[in-house]
Parts: C-alpha cells; sequence; structure tokens
C-alpha cells in the first residue's frame, strides 16, 4: 500500500477519502482553493496545500498546481473523487506519467466512456441493452430531424460528452427538437470543447438505476447492487435508495448481470457506475452512460452490503485484493443530497452557515463538507452533505429518513431540507411508485 494520497477534490467527498485514508495508516492530504480555507476536509487532512483562487479553473481544475502539490508533499497517489478532474483521462495520464499510483479506473477504460456515442456503440458490441438512437453524431438540426422520425418521438436530445445532465432536453415534436438540438450543441461546445450530440428514444415514466461495479486488479469485474436515482431535478439526482423498489429480482439480475459485461469491455479497475435507464411498463432497461468515477450515491451501497468502497479503490490501485468476500445487501438504506438552495425554485444560495445541527441516532450517517461558521460560496455545487439512513426494510428507512430530516437543522444559506420533508409525504415515494419525473410534477423545474 501506497504511504501518501493527496484527494484532488473538495467538500463532502475529499472529506469522505480523508477519512478512510487516515483509517487505513495512509496519509491525507487535500488541496483547495482560498475559498475553502476553513472547511472541514482541510482541517481533518494530514497536510493540506493551498492550489489557488476560488475559481475552480485556477484551482480544483488546475493541473500543474495539482502535480506541483504533489511533487512538494511527496504523495505516492492521487485520488480524483467525483466530478472535476475525476472522469478526465489526460489527467490520469498525467498523474501516472508523475510516477504517481492513479486511484481510477485505466485512462483508455475512462476515454472509452467518456464520449456516450463510443460508449453506445461499445456496450452494443458487448450484448449489454441500449436504447434505440443514433450510431454517429448528429451534425445538424435536420438530421436530428430525420433521426427522430427513425428513431419515433419523444427522443433525448443530449451532447456526446460530459454528465451531470448538461445539456438533456425531451423533444415530442421537429419545433422542440430544434430548440433541443440548438442548446445541446451549444452547450457542447462551451462545456466540453465539442459540439456533438447524440439522439436516443426518450421513454417515459422511466425509472433511473444505477449499478455499482468494481473492477478488481487481476480483471475480475464485481456488481455491489444497484441504485435508484430516479428523484432529480433538472436531470440532476436529489435523491437515491437501495435496492431500487421498481426492480424486480429477475429485472436486477439482468441489470447486474449486464453492468459487469460492461465493465470487462472496457477493461474497468477500480469503483464506477453503470447508469441505466429503466421502463417499468416493458420490464426493459437501457444503458445510458458509465461514470468513471466514485459517486456522491455511493454510501448507500456502503450501508446495504458493509464494504469501504474507498478503502477497496485504495487496494485494487495498489495492487492487492479486496478486504471482503461477501458482497450480500442486508436492509434498505435512503440517501438526500442536502443542497444549498431555495427549496422552491431550486437557486443555489449562499452566505455563513450560522447553525448546522446534524441528526444523530441508530442508522444514520452524513458525508459532511460544510460546519458550524463556514461559508458556501457561488464557486462550486451547491452540495452541503449527504444524509444518509439504513433501516432493516424499506419502511424502517423511511421512518428513519423522516426523523433526519426533521432534526437536521441548518441556518445561514437557505437549503432544500423542507425540500426534502414536501417529497418525504408523496404518496409515490412512500410506495415507490415514482419515476424520473416525480421532481417535475412538484415543481416548475425549467
Amino acid at each position: 500500500m501506497f504511504e501518501s494520497v493527496l484527494v484532488a477534490n473538495r467538500g463532502e467527498i475529499a472529506g469522505r477519502i480523508v477519512h478512510t485514508a487516515r483509517a487505513m495508516g495512509v496519509k491525507a492530504i487535500a488541496v483547495h482553493s482560498d475559498a475553502d480555507s476553513d472547511l472541514p476536509f482541510v482541517a481533518e487532512a494530514d497536510e493540506a496545500v493551498l492550489i489557488g483562487p476560488a475559481d475552480p479553473v485556477r484551482s480544483y481544475l488546475n493541473v500543474p498546481a495539482i502535480l506541483e502539490a504533489a511533487h512538494r508533499t511527496n504523495a505516492r497517489a492521487v485520488h480524483p473523487g467525483h466530478g472535476f478532474l475525476a472522469e478526465d483521462a489526460a489527467f490520469a495520464r498525467a498523474v501516472a506519467a508523475r510516477g504517481l499510483v492513479w486511484i481510477g479506473p485505466p485512462p483508455l477504460a475512462a476515454a472509452r466512456m467518456s464520449d456516450k456515442i463510443n460508449a453506445r456503440n461499445l456496450m452494443k458490441e458487448a450484448g449489454v441493452p441500449v436504447a434505440p438512437g443514433v450510431w454517429e453524431p448528429v451534425p445538424d438540426s435536420d438530421t436530428a430531424v430525420e433521426e427522430a422520425e427513425r428513431i419515433g418521438y419523444p427522443v433525448m436530445v443530449k451532447p456526446a460528452a460530459g454528465g451531470g445532465g448538461i445539456g438533456l432536453a425531451a423533444a415530442r415534436d421537429e419545433a422542440e427538437l430544434r430548440a433541443a438540438y440548438a442548446t445541446a450543441r451549444a452547450h457542447a461546445e462551451r462545456l466540453f470543447g465539442h459540439g456533438d450530440v447524440l439522439l436516443e428514444r426518450y421513454v417515459e415514466g422511466a425509472r433511473h438505476v444505477d449499478v455499482q461495479i468494481l473492477g478488481l486488479a487481476d480483471g475480475t469485474v464485481l456488481a455491489l447492487g444497484e441504485r435508484d436515482c430516479s428523484v432529480q431535478r433538472r436531470h440532476q439526482k436529489i435523491a437515491a435508495e437501495t435496492p431500487s423498489p421498481g426492480v424486480t429480482p429477475e429485472l436486477r439480475e439482468r441489470m447486474l448481470a449486464a453492468a459487469v459485461r460492461a465493465g470487462e469491455a472496457v477493461g474497468y479497475r477500480g469503483a464506477g457506475t453503470v447508469e441505466c435507464l429503466v421502463d417499468p411498463a416493458a420490464g426493459e432497461f437501457y444503458f445510458l452512460e458509465m461514470s468513471a468515477s466514485l459517486p456522491a450515491e455511493h454510501p448507500i451501497t456502503e450501508l446495504v452490503t458493509g464494504i469501504d468502497l474507498v478503502e477497496q479503490q485504495f487496494r485494487v490501485a495498489a495492487g492487492e485484493p479486496v478486504s471482503f468476500t461477501d458482497a450480500t445487501p442486508h436492509g434498505h438504506a435512503i440517501e438526500f443530497r442536502v443542497l444549498a438552495e431555495d427549496p422552491r425554485r431550486f437557486r443555489p444560495g449562499t452566505g455563513e452557515i450560522t447553525v448546522w445541527e446534524e441528526p444523530v441516532g441508530d442508522g444514520i450517517r452524513i458525508d459532511a463538507g460544510y460546519a458550524e461558521g463556514t461559508t458556501v460560496t457561488p464557486h462550486y455545487d451547491p452540495l452541503l452533505a449527504t444524509l444518509c439512513v439504513h433501516g432493516d426494510d424499506r419502511a424502517h428507512a423511511l421512518r428513519r429518513a423522516r426523523a433526519a430530516v426533521d432534526a437536521f437543522h441548518i441556518e445561514g444559506p437557505r437549503t432544500n431540507l423542507a425540500f426534502l420533508s414536501e417529497l418525504l409525504d408523496r404518496p409515490e415515494l412512500a410506495d415507490g411508485t415514482y419515476d424520473t419525473g416525480l421532481v417535475g410534477r412538484m415543481r416548475d423545474v425549467r
């Protein structure tokens, strides 16, 4: 095992990685912007390095500054967390070129999955179900109209690169399609460096279900269960649970097997997520994309399996065997993203946190990026913490979730805690029949 790790991220995921590193006796080195100097992950690390101003491009996306910090601190490995540079194959190659251990998938695997069109083609070859759609970039809106007529409306329009729901839109007719195509292309060119756009059939009433995979050092790929991430606003996840109440045992078996094939097809190593769209009416699922990092929803998989996924990432990257022999899930777990945002319109909020009171009790886990006295700035994602609960079954977990949300008290910037409470009141959440349109039915989320 390497002696030290530099965590190239911030907030809740940086603190999460620091916690496991220190528990394993690995020196944890944090990097941070000047806006984040007072955040908990900086204080919790064994060493911290200021790498730039608040602007992410000059700090958390500043590859030379991060690599220089690794050199100055004599770091032996780099963990990118999620977001920022986590799925950047060029960054992974740069880390390896410095003789450092990269805690993530091989750069080639990340590169092969970073383009959604390429990923669709690879998955089709591997026997993983993909939704009807295109097999090459759509060059213009006229071609998009032709392809949509072949595929059948409604269609989903999305940039071929990137993630986080950026640029995605559903189109139900030609006018909507032309507008969605222009938006997706503009986002793709501005944020991802090229304007490639793809089309897929849009599934009404679909569920978004992720499968957690772990590629081992010997080449074996394991599937560690699924997470239902259908509760979303603007295609970004707000809540998740495992197991999914919308997946039958037969469908689950097929999804987990397909996720293993997906990981094997790209030579995946480490922790990753195979994202799928589930059509409950048809009892079918389709590959969406593969996320080559450890997502914010990973704690609920840890709660039901008892497996520390960050520890396993360390072990795989070091060429060691994993530390578990049984991944059988037990009970039910639910996660909520606690966000600094207006609970009505979902607009990001900022300001000093004057009160931070976390719920305590059996089955509750909070991975927090902030604390009382720290300040939420406008420069980053508004995620404050992930609030997770574990119960003997789904009903038990829902009761614990209600108590935990009600007991979480934050003052200063506005938060979505009131919305999470409202969400728990929804009958479709209570009975597990929700889909990706739930939040849209509760709010205007345009």
